[in-house]
């Protein structure tokens, strides 16, 4: 249990509450959120990276465009994540089934 679990933990008993443990999670479930996980930073990644593409033309720029492009950034990292992305949901599922191992 690491310090701020623990912590929680303390706060909820002082308060005459029992801490609850989280739902358990079949390997399917643990996957599919360790990949959104996954897709989330890889877009966080490709957002920095696109920050200093302008996009001025004719047709180009404007809150549309923002908006868009913000959409668009989301969805590349959710197909990149499903396509086998950068191993970080591997290694998310692992630790996350690790995890309930340990409480059970």
């Amino acid at each position: 249990m690491d310090a701020a679990s623990g912590l929680f933990s303390a706060q909820l008993a002082a308060q005459g509450q029992k801490p609850s443990l989280p739902q358990t999670r079949s390997a399917a479930e643990a996957r599919a959120v360790a990949e959104e996980f996954e897709g989330f930073v890889i877009s966080s990644f490709a957002e920095s990276m696109f920050a200093g593409v302008e996009t001025d033309g004719p047709f180009g720029g404007g809150h549309g465009e923002k908006v868009f492009r913000s959409l668009l950034i989301q969805e590349y990292g959710k197909e990149m994540s499903k396509a086998g992305g950068i191993g970080l949901a591997d290694q998310v599922t692992r630790e996350m089934l690790k995890m309930q191992e340990v409480q059970q």
